[in-house]
C-alpha cells in the first residue's frame, strides 16, 4: 500500500540517482526486496564495478538488499512481468498492466496463484483453507493455505530413534528426531583404552572384544610368550613372532640361507631369542634416500635391526635459488631449506615491499588492508591495498542534514561526507562579546573572530596625548575586538626593579624581568674621573639617588624614603641658604598681603630664563659655540611651532663631554628634549622640539652675558691646562679646586 501511494503521488525516489520516479518513466523492481528503480539507472549500476558480487561470478548486487542477480534487466515490464512497456492509465496503478497478478506466492506449499490485480511489492498471503496434519502426523487441523506456522499437538512423538532401540520422548516437533542421547562404553581392540559414545554410534570392525582402534601400539604378547606385538591397535589376532626358528630361513641381509650357514659351523637356533647368524657379507639393502635411477644401499656388514642412515651428501638450493647447502641424503625429505634473504620487490599495491623471506611469489599480492581515509573523511577503505584512488564511500545516512540553526535542510538519503547546507541567516551561536554579528550561519564549531572596532589599551599603556602641557593617557582606537594583546611598537620604558634603568623591550605583556636581574650597564659617573661605571647593574642606594637627580633638574619631585632609612634622613637634612631665606620672606609677605602663590602680579617668574653660573662660565670660554647652539635651537622651536608636525629633531655631530653638557643645559631652558647616543669618541646629542612645550626665551644666554659684561668689570684671565691634542678632550678648563660635575643628562638609552 505504501509503494502504491508513493508511486501514484510521485513521491518515491530512486536509490541510485536520488530522483523522483515519474509515473511515465520506465522502471525495474527487485523481486527480493521490491524496491523500484529507474530502468536506465539500474542498467548503469549493473555495469559498474561497484555492483559486482564479492566472488566476481555471482553477477551484480541490488543497491538496496545486496541480493545477487546474474541477468541485467533490458526491457520495461509491469510488476507481474506479463506486459512489456505498459501504458499508464489514470485508473490503474502506475507501471502495472491492470490484469490479475497470477504469480506464485512465496509460501512453498501453497498451490494457489495470486488473485489480485498487478501490483508492486510482495503478494498477500493465500486466503484459501486447507487441512494439514501436525508434525508427528497423529492429528489434523483446518488452516489457511498461506499460513506459514507449523501445527503442533500435545502428544509425545514416539518415533524410533537412530539407534533403532529407543523411541523419541519429545512432544510433537518439527523435523527429524534428535539422535539418541543415551551413552554406552566402548573398548579399543587392544583393550587398553575406553570411551563413552552415544547410543547408535557405528561399531566399526568390532571383533567381539573391541569396537575402535586407539592408534597406539598393540603391545599384546605374541604366541612365543617372549615378544610383544609391534603393530598399531588392530581388530584381527596378532601375527606369529617374526623371530621363531620355523619362520626365519635366511640371514638378516637375506642373501644366504641358514642351512648353508649351519654347514659352515653356525649354531642352530632353538628359540626366538637366539641370535640370527650373520653371513659376513655387505648388507646391500636399499635405503630410503635413493630413487628409481640411483638406489643407495646399506654399506654395513650383514646385521640385525634397521640399517644405518645413508652417508652420501648432496647440494640442495633454497626455494628462491639464492643459496645452496650440503646435507645428508637421508635428511633431504625431512627438511625445507630456506635462505634469510628478504624480497625487496614492491607488492601489487605499489606502496609496500614484499619483505618475504626466501620469496618465490611472482605476483607479490598485498594482503594488507588499504586503510586510507575515503573522500568523506570519516570512514577508511576496507579493501585490500590497491593502486590509485579509493572508491567513493558508499555509506548513506537516512537522517536529515541541517545547518546549525535548522533553517536549511538536506533530506535523506544523504551520502556520507556531505557538508551541511549553506545558510544565509545570521549566526545564532553564543558569542563571547555583545557586539553585532555580521557573519552567516556556519557549520564550523568556532565562529570567525569579531572584527568590531573598539578602543583598547596597549600592553604597556603608552598611548599619551599632551593637552595644555599635561600628559593625558588615552585608549587606542580602531582595534578589532578579537585582538587582546596589542603592542604599540614603542619601547616599554617601565622602570625596572633596580630603580636605575628602564625596560628596552618593545611594548610587551607581563612583567619586564620575572626571574632575571637587570644586566644593563651602570651609567653613574665615577667619583674621580667622571666616566660612566659601565659595570652590570648593581643595586646601590647611592646610585639610585643619583639617577633621580635627572628628574630633579627637570622640575619633578623624587621620593627617596624607600632608598634610605629614617635615621639617615634626619642626619642628611640640607642647610638653608640665602635662596631659602628669600623664599620664606616672600611667603610671609604673600600671606600678609593675601596674595595667591600661583599668581605672578609683578611678572617675576616670566621675566626671563635663569641660567646657571656654570653654564655662563662655559659660555664665556666658548661664546661662538654657545651662540651657534642657541641659534639652531631657536630655529628648531620656531619651525615646530609654525609647522604641522608635533615634533622635530636635530642631530649634532660628535663632540666632547663639555660641549654635550652645554647642549643639555640649554635644551632644558628651551624646553627641548635632549638625549646622547653612541659611545666615545663618536658620542653625539639629538635634540627634539615638541609643539606647545618648547619655547624661545626672551633673553638668550649671549645677550645675558653681554649685559653682565657691560655692568661688571672684565673677569680675570683664567688659567688653562695643557692637554694633548690627540686625546680628543676639550680645550675648556675648570678651576683647580672645583669639584667634579656629574652630567646626569648624558645617559645612554
Amino acid at each position: 500500500g505504501s509503494l502504491i501511494e508513493q508511486l501514484t503521488t510521485e513521491k518515491y525516489e530512486c536509490m541510485v540517482c536520488c530522483e523522483v520516479v515519474r509515473i511515465v518513466a520506465p522502471v525495474w523492481s527487485c523481486q527480493n526486496c521490491y524496491h523500484v528503480f529507474h530502468l536506465n539507472c539500474i542498467k548503469k549500476w549493473a555495469r559498474s564495478p561497484a555492483s559486482q558480487a564479492e566472488d566476481g561470478n555471482s553477477g551484480w548486487r541490488c543497491p538496496a538488499c545486496q541480493n545477487a542477480s546474474t541477468q541485467v534487466p533490458k526491457t520495461y515490464t509491469c510488476f507481474c512481468g506479463k506486459v512489456h512497456n505498459p501504458e499508464w492509465n489514470r485508473n490503474e496503478i502506475p507501471h502495472s498492466c491492470g490484469e490479475l497478478c497470477g504469480k506464485k506466492r512465496q509460501c512453498l506449499d501453497c498451490p494457489h496463484l495470486c488473485n489480485i490485480l498487478c501490483h508492486p511489492g510482495p503478494c498477500p498471503s493465500c486466503p484459501a483453507f486447507v487441512t494439514k496434519t501436525c508434525e508427528c502426523g497423529q492429528t489434523s487441523h483446518s488452516v489457511r493455505c498461506g499460513q506459514s506456522t507449523k501445527i503442533h499437538c500435545s502428544n509425545v512423538c514416539g518415533n524410533t530413534l537412530n539407534c533403532g532401540k529407543h523411541s523419541c520422548t519429545q512432544v510433537c516437533h518439527a523435523g527429524r528426531c534428535s539422535p539418541c542421547q543415551l551413552t554406552v562404553q566402548q573398548v579399543c581392540y587392544c583393550g587398553s583404552n575406553f570411551k563413552e559414545v552415544l547410543c547408535g554410534t557405528k561399531e566399526e570392525f568390532s571383533d567381539g572384544f573391541g569396537s575402535f582402534s586407539c592408534q597406539n601400539i598393540c603391545g599384546k604378547k605374541l604366541n612365543c610368550g617372549r615378544h610383544n606385538c609391534t603393530q598399531v591397535c588392530h581388530p584381527q589376532p596378532c601375527p606369529l613372532c617374526p623371530r621363531l626358528p620355523q619362520v626365519v630361513y635366511r640371514c638378516p641381509c637375506g642373501q644366504t640361507p641358514l642351512s648353508k650357514l649351519l654347514e659352515l659351523g653356525c649354531i642352530e637356533r632353538k628359540i626366538c631369542t637366539d641370535p640370527i647368524p650373520s653371513c659376513g657379507k655387505t648388507c646391500g639393502k636399499p635405503l630410503s634416500c635413493g630413487s628409481y635411477e640411483f638406489i643407495h644401499t646399506c654399506e654395513s656388514l650383514c646385521h640385525e635391526g634397521d640399517c644405518r642412515p645413508c652417508s652420501h651428501t648432496s647440494n640442495i638450493y633454497c626455494r628462491c635459488g639464492f643459496k645452496k647447502k650440503v646435507v645428508f641424503l637421508f635428511l633431504i625429505a625431512a627438511i625445507t631449506f630456506m635462505c634469510d634473504k628478504r624480497c625487496n620487490k614492491k607488492r601489487s599495491c605499489g606502496r609496500h615491499k614484499c619483505n618475504e623471506v626466501c620469496c618465490v611469489d611472482t605476483e607479490h599480492k598485498c594482503s594488507l588492508v588499504c586503510g586510507r581515509k575515503l573522500n568523506c573523511g570519516l570512514h577508511r577503505c576496507e579493501e585490500p591495498c590497491h593502486r590509485g584512488s579509493c572508491q567513493t564511500c558508499w555509506q548513506t545516512s537516512f537522517d536529515e542534514l541541517t545547518c546549525y540553526c535548522g533553517e536549511s535542510v538536506i533530506y535523506p538519503p544523504v551520502p556520507c561526507g556531505t557538508q551541511p547546507p549553506e545558510c544565509k541567516k545570521t549566526c545564532t551561536r553564543p558569542h563571547d562579546c555583545n557586539h553585532p554579528v555580521y557573519h552567516s550561519c556556519h557549520s564550523e564549531e568556532k565562529c570567525p573572530p569579531c572584527t568590531y572596532l573598539t578602543q583598547k589599551w596597549c600592553m604597556g599603556k603608552h598611548e599619551v596625548t599632551v593637552i595644555f602641557f599635561l600628559p593625558l593617557f588615552q585608549l587606542r582606537s580602531n582595534i578589532p575586538c578579537h585582538l587582546t594583546d596589542i603592542s604599540c611598537g614603542l619601547r616599554c620604558n617601565q622602570m625596572l626593579k633596580c630603580g636605575m634603568h628602564k625596560c628596552k623591550r618593545i611594548c610587551h605583556k607581563g612583567e619586564c624581568l620575572i626571574d632575571e636581574e637587570c644586566k644593563q650597564p651602570c651609567v653613574i659617573p665615577r667619583l674621580y674621573c667622571n666616566h660612566p661605571c659601565m659595570a652590570p647593574c648593581h643595586p646601590i642606594a647611592a646610585i639610585s639617588i643619583a639617577t633621580k637627580l635627572t628628574d630633579l633638574q627637570l622640575g619633578d619631585s623624587v621620593e627617596i624614603s624607600r632608598l634610605i632609612t629614617k635615621k639617615e634622613m634626619k642626619q642628611a637634612r640640607l642647610q638653608c641658604d640665602e635662596e631659602c631665606l628669600a623664599l620664606q620672606r616672600n611667603r610671609r609677605l604673600a600671606e600678609a598681603l593675601e596674595i595667591d602663590d600661583n599668581s605672578d602680579p609683578f611678572n617675576i617668574r616670566s621675566s626671563g630664563p635663569k641660567y646657571s653660573d656654570l653654564l655662563k662660565e662655559d659660555a664665556r670660554k666658548d661664546l661662538k659655540f654657545v651662540s651657534d647652539i642657541e641659534k639652531e635651537m631657536r630655529m628648531l622651536v620656531e619651525a615646530v611651532n609654525k609647522g604641522k608636525n608635533t615634533k622635530k629633531s636635530h642631530c649634532y655631530p660628535p663632540m666632547n663631554r663639555d660641549h654635550r653638557r652645554i647642549i643639555h643645559e640649554l635644551a632644558q631652558v628651551y624646553g627641548i628634549e635632549s638625549v646622547s647616543y653612541d659611545n666615545e669618541p663618536k658620542r653625539n646629542v639629538v635634540i627634539t622640539a615638541v609643539k606647545g612645550k618648547s619655547i624661545c626665551p626672551s633673553n638668550t644666554l649671549t645677550s645675558v652675558l653681554d649685559k653682565e659684561m657691560q655692568s661688571r668689570p672684565p673677569p680675570p684671565i683664567p688659567h688653562y691646562k695643557q692637554t694633548d691634542k690627540s686625546s680628543g678632550t676639550s680645550g675648556l678648563s675648570k678651576p683647580l679646586k672645583e669639584e667634579p660635575v656629574i652630567d646626569y643628562f648624558d645617559v645612554q638609552d
